[in-house]
Formats: C-alpha cells, sequence, structure tokens
C-alpha cells in the first residue's frame, strides 16, 4: 500500500549522518540528496526519505512529513487525486504527474486531506518511459 515515507528534518547533512549509520547496520545503502537537497533511500520495498520542510518552517512532528501509497498506474493516481478533491481533499503542489529523481521517474499527485496531513500518490515509471 505504501510507495515511501518522508520525514521532515531540520539539517539534511545531521539527519543523514544518523540514518546511514543507524540503517547501515540493518543493511541499507547509504542515502541519495537529491538537486532540492532532500536524501532519499530507495530499496525494492519503498523509499525512506528527509527533507527540510517546504513551507520554511522548523520541523517538528508530522511538519515536512508525506504518507505516499503505491499505484500501478498513472491512470489509478489520476482517479486517487480527483476523488480526493471531491471528497474534501486540497491540491498542493504541482499537478499530477512525472517528476524526476536520482534513480527512476516517477509519477506523483500530492493532496492534503480533510485535517491537512500531506498524503500522495506514486507509481514508478517503467525504465523505457
Amino acid at each position: 500500500m505504501f510507495s515511501h515515507v518522508m520525514l521532515g528534518a531540520n539539517d539534511i547533512a545531521e539527519s543523514k549522518k544518523f540514518y546511514d549509520a543507524t540503517l547501515g547496520v540493518l543493511g541499507y545503502k547509504p542515502g541519495v540528496i537529491d538537486e532540492k537537497g532532500r536524501c532519499f533511500y530507495y530499496e525494492k520495498s519503498g523509499i525512506f526519505c528527509l527533507s527540510v520542510p517546504i513551507d520554511g518552517e522548523p520541523a517538528s512532528c508530522g511538519n515536512g512529513s508525506t504518507i505516499g501509497f503505491g499505484a500501478e498506474t498513472t491512470d489509478l493516481i489520476d482517479a486517487w487525486h480527483k476523488a480526493g478533491l471531491e471528497n474534501g481533499g486540497t491540491a498542493i503542489e504541482d499537478p499530477p504527474g512525472v517528476r524526476s529523481s536520482p534513480v527512476k521517474s516517477l509519477y506523483l499527485a500530492y493532496l492534503r486531506d480533510p485535517a491537512g496531513n500531506k498524503v500522495c500518490a506514486l507509481h514508478v515509471m517503467p525504465d523505457d518511459a
């Protein structure tokens, strides 16, 4: 059901050092920093991410966090986004679409739920897309 988990961090380098060490003990590779300064840990089972909150406020429990839901197709993501808007959600960030990452292209859509939680749907694009 989940594609990734993103946590807010006030100092990405400090957080990366901690997670590289603790996740390294568990056999995971070090995180990859993207062009926006976010840190990603890619695994077949999902992605763990660290980001300074986009709103410029300090990271806190929940601020900067995103819960991502996996989707089998881009059409399902578009339908997910539409259903969310029709049922009390609010569109945020860019419209649904492809975004590049250091490893793969991703098709994403973002919403805030009625309580204000940031959620998204994610589909990993095929290598030939």
